[in-house]
């Protein structure tokens, strides 16, 4: 055979895969499984509700009618303005706190790096209805923690979640307030995985640190970037519990948000069908947030 003969592999067929890995399929069979039942197939089932009008006993098709009305809503409209807003401001600060953080955590020993690891991380563990309760405190228009700092500077009161000026940006400061334990964790596991020669070298073309930290790690934190910034974008358009525990939505409309909507339209109002399409609705502007961030945030490779 000449060296310059190519030897041709032929491809293996998708049966032939599975079947040489029919252990490994195997043990993803139950996740596979749990996947189908609980999630593929509601996803599916909402998808065709979102075209019917279902009574107890009847089920009528009635086209995009729920997609108009969901359109044509003012309470839905103004929740997804809140819940655009709510995520512009808390997804880019959980982000950027994160990667600080991380930062200064990331030149510490091992044995600091394990400490701080988990005093980040430890707040994240904690319900949200607990956090929305504290918050709720502080928050308490007669001895909140909030208006006493205030008071104490001889400032007025402020009823912080009773006004529609200061309800929604109040709850943005709690989220921005609580730690982001695991985009800390992933940033420092990324971090911990950068090639040290790499600043070996650049040590030895004199490179200041603020230059290794924009040439070198921002760089290589892309892809962690990335998944933060998808993951987080999915979470904060997905806000409920917030909401649901220390605003209602009101005062007005000023902190209703999406999931909130839905929530009230299925099981409040009993509307699954126009609650089905908000759901998809939803889907499609995190499927195309997510889309622009891929191509945004994708590297080279």
């Amino acid at each position: 055979m000449s060296s310059t003969e190519k030897i041709i592999i032929p491809k293996k067929t998708l049966w032939e895969k599975i079947r040489n890995n029919k252990s490994a399929y195997f043990f993803l069979l139950p996740k596979l499984v749990f996947f189908i039942i609980f999630m593929f197939i509601p996803i599916v089932w909402a998808f065709v509700i979102s075209f019917q009008d279902r009574g107890v006993f009847t089920v009528d098709y009635v086209g995009f009618k729920h997609y108009i009305d969901a359109f044509q809503s003012p309470i839905f409209r103004a929740a997804l303005w809140n819940t655009l807003i709510y995520t512009l401001v808390t997804v880019p600060a959980f982000i950027i706190t994160a990667l600080v953080i991380a930062a200064l955590i990331h030149p510490l020993g091992r044995v600091s790096q394990t400490f701080f690891r988990a005093a980040f991380y430890l707040p994240t563990v904690t319900s949200m209805v607990i956090i929305a309760m504290v918050w709720r405190w502080m928050y308490n228009y007669r001895f909140g923690l909030f208006n006493y700092i205030i008071g104490f500077f001889g400032f007025e009161p402020v009823n912080w979640l009773a006004q529609t000026s200061t309800a929604l940006p109040s709850l943005m400061i709690m989220s921005i307030l609580i730690p982001p334990g695991s985009g800390i964790i992933i940033y420092l596991a990324a971090m911990n995985n950068i090639n040290p020669s790499l600043y070996e070298a650049a040590d030895i073309d004199g490179a200041s640190p603020f230059q290794k930290w924009v040439r070198i790690t921002l760089p290589l934190l892309k892809p962690t970037t990335l998944y933060l910034v998808i993951i987080s974008t999915i979470g904060s358009f997905q806000v409920f519990t917030q909401i649901i525990m220390m605003t209602g939505g009101g005062p007005g409309y000023s902190t209703e948000t999406v999931v909130h909507v839905i929530y009230k339209t299925a099981f409040r109002d009993f509307n699954f069908g126009l609650a089905s399409a908000q759901s998809v609705i939803l889907f499609i502007i995190l499927m195309g947030f997510a889309i622009a961030q891929f191509k945004a945030l994708k590297t080279d490779k």
